[in-house]
């Protein structure tokens, strides 16, 4: 027997998230490490992280019954930058 659920999630305030990853991807501050020459061909990469807190609803459906459970929870962002590139989101990762 196969069964099919449906899950989807809404976030609170996904304009503030939006908003803190952005400035994440475009700070200013470069301590140089991308411009650094290292062996064997490898390239260097500066790094941006932050971790912030993201609160919605899971939402999963099955068989036409909803059940609604309120989140919170932790997620990491990082981006990096090679050279003179901006810094580009590379991935986010929940931390719980």
């Amino acid at each position: 027997m196969n069964k099919s659920l449906h899950i989807s999630t809404s976030l609170d305030q996904p304009a503030l998230l939006e908003d803190m990853v952005e400035k994440l991807a475009y700070r200013r501050v470069d301590i140089g490490y991308g411009k650094e020459k290292l062996a064997g061909g490898r390239k260097a990469l500066e790094t941006s992280s932050t971790e912030t807190y993201v609160s919605g609803t899971v939402a999963i459906e099955d068989n036409g019954e909803i059940i609604n459970m309120p989140f919170i929870t932790c997620f990491l962002f990082t981006c990096i930058k090679t050279n003179n590139d901006p810094y580009k989101l590379s991935w986010g990762a929940s931390l719980s």
